[in-house]
């Protein structure tokens, strides 16, 4: 793989970070990384399994097992969980590479769960319904996404635009990064 460092793209359950995750990676010619996906693929099991057998501690462990996996690689595109900020040794990781923070507005991101027949495969966090839920888990989990946020994109276009918006950024930050090594 390239020396170049990771792009992480964090945000909350349904803000695109897969599907922008894939544009980019296409864009920039690198390999793409799902943690979900690449969580399934190791466990053997969903999300929906490892919280009902394990609860959520029991998921967040193999989240951050396949983050450290992930991140002894370079030059990849990473689509990550939303609650993979949670952890201290996770945002460490994370802040190694490049990390895009996808900001959707609460009301967007309680209407796309509520379109995604998906939804009903992924476990609740809080028990309560799915607008509540969003707007509690994302008042817990904003500031942590925008600490680590070196590039934030507000998600208030088609995909393509916002490829394309944050190409822009990523490619003027790591210029500047390959002027500062010289």
């Amino acid at each position: 793989m390239s020396g170049e460092a990771n792009i992480y793209l964090i945000g909350p359950r349904a803000s695109g970070k897969t599907t922008l995750g894939r544009r980019l990676a296409a864009k920039l010619r690198r390999p793409f990384v799902d943690t979900d996906a690449r969580i399934r693929l190791r466990t053997g099991r969903t999300v929906a399994e490892i919280v009902a057998e394990g609860g959520w501690a029991a998921f967040r462990e193999a989240e951050a097992l396949v983050l450290a996996e992930v991140s002894v690689f370079s030059g990849q595109v990473v689509s990550c969980g939303g609650g993979i900020v949670l952890r201290q040794d996770n945002r460490e990781l994370l802040a190694r590479g490049l990390v895009l923070y996808l900001d959707v507005p609460v009301e967007e991101l309680a209407a796309r769960l509520m379109r995604n027949p998906e939804n009903a495969q992924r476990p609740s966090l809080t028990g309560a319904g799915i607008a509540e839920e969003v707007r509690a888990v994302q008042a817990e989990r904003e500031p942590l996404y925008r600490a680590l946020a070196r590039l934030v994109i507000r998600c208030d276009a088609c995909v393509e635009a916002l490829a394309e918006r944050a190409l822009a950024e990523i490619v003027g930050i790591e210029g500047r990064a390959a002027k500062a090594v010289r």
